[in-house]
Parts: C-alpha cells; sequence; structure tokens
C-alpha cells in the first residue's frame, strides 16, 4: 500500500480481526478512524446491483462529485474494469481477502488522476448480508473525477499458520482419515 490513509485503516482492520479471517463489523468503530471516515465507504454484497454503496464519506462524495449512497461501485469503472472490480469485489466479499488496487480516473479537465482503493471484507454472520468496506485515497489534490480504469492490484492474506511440532507428529502417523478435536 502506497497511501499513508490506506495502510492506516488496514492496520486498523487487521488489528480488529485478531486470527479471524476478517473482523465482525461490530468490532470495528468510528473513533479510531475519526479522521479517515471522510474517505471510507461501506458496500452491500449485491452482484447484480453492482455492489450498491450503503454508506460513503464526504471525502468519497466530493471526489465523485455527487452522494453516491445507493449507486452501484462498479458503475464507477468503465470498460474491462468494470468486469474485473466486480470480481474483485466478489473475491473480498465471499473469500474474506482484503485487496488493494490501483485506479486511474479521469478529471474534469481531462487529465488522470491516481487513485489507491483498499477493499476489506466484514465476517460474514448468518441471517445478515454480506457487507464489505473500504478507503479510496487520491494521491494529490481532491479534484471531481470519473471514468475510474483499474490498473493495478494485489490481495493482502493471513500470513499461513504452521502446525506445531506435536500436531506434525501426529499427522506423520495417522493413516486413512483420521479426526483430532481441535487440531485446525
Amino acid at each position: 500500500m502506497k497511501h499513508p490513509s490506506n495502510r492506516e485503516f488496514f492496520a486498523y482492520w487487521d488489528e480488529a480481526r485478531g486470527t479471524a479471517a476478517a473482523p465482525d463489523r461490530s468490532n470495528l468503530g468510528p473513533d479510531p478512524v475519526r479522521h479517515l471516515l471522510g474517505d471510507i465507504f461501506v458496500l452491500s454484497y449485491d452482484p447484480v446491483a453492482g455492489y450498491p454503496v450503503r454508506v460513503a464519506g464526504t471525502r468519497v462524495c466530493a471526489l465523485l462529485g455527487r452522494d453516491v449512497k445507493g449507486e452501484g461501485f462498479s458503475s464507477l469503472f468503465h470498460g474491462e474494469s468494470r468486469r474485473e472490480i466486480e470480481d474483485i469485489l466478489g473475491v473480498v466479499a465471499e473469500e474474506t481477502i482484503a485487496t488493494v488496487a490501483g485506479i486511474t480516473a479521469i478529471a474534469a479537465d481531462g487529465s488522470p488522476v491516481p487513485l489507491e482503493l483498499l477493499l476489506l471484507p466484514f465476517n460474514p454472520r448468518t441471517n445478515s448480508p454480506l457487507t464489505l468496506t473500504g478507503l479510496l485515497a487520491p494521491f494529490g489534490a481532491c479534484r471531481v473525477v470519473d471514468h475510474f480504469k483499474l490498473t493495478s492490484w494485489r490481495h493482502i492474506g493471513h500470513e499461513p499458520k504452521l502446525f506445531g511440532p506435536r500436531a506434525l507428529r501426529k499427522l506423520a502417523v495417522a493413516r486413512g482419515f483420521m479426526v483430532y478435536e481441535g487440531l485446525r
């Protein structure tokens, strides 16, 4: 991650999740990241509707020149980038994997504006719709932009967990199908 706001929001999200793949939505409060709230948004996981924006910070709305609540997030992207961002949003929500992406948008005067997008999942809850959060950070002065184009992206995951020596010893002598209670 290049943008300091994205690094800070990711660190807060990462601390809140602990050893889980993603934190529960109730574990993320606004107070620790109050100064970032203008750049943060929350999306509904609804591929048919283009991942509607449930909540958008004031700087996100100013960057887009309008209130985007209810709009499909993927509609901000054009051409092949729309399909790619929909695939990425699906992976983030369904597989609970954080993702950071580079975006180039076009300002009103036609000049390119580089942005960094951070997408973070919430832990899925029974009988609750899937949602994800993120932060959209421009590099430089905030100008009204449109026509997003995805330029790069990468997933950010947990380090693989290693089995302890006792668990490895049990696995080495196991033949056939065996279940050990408490072993992950």
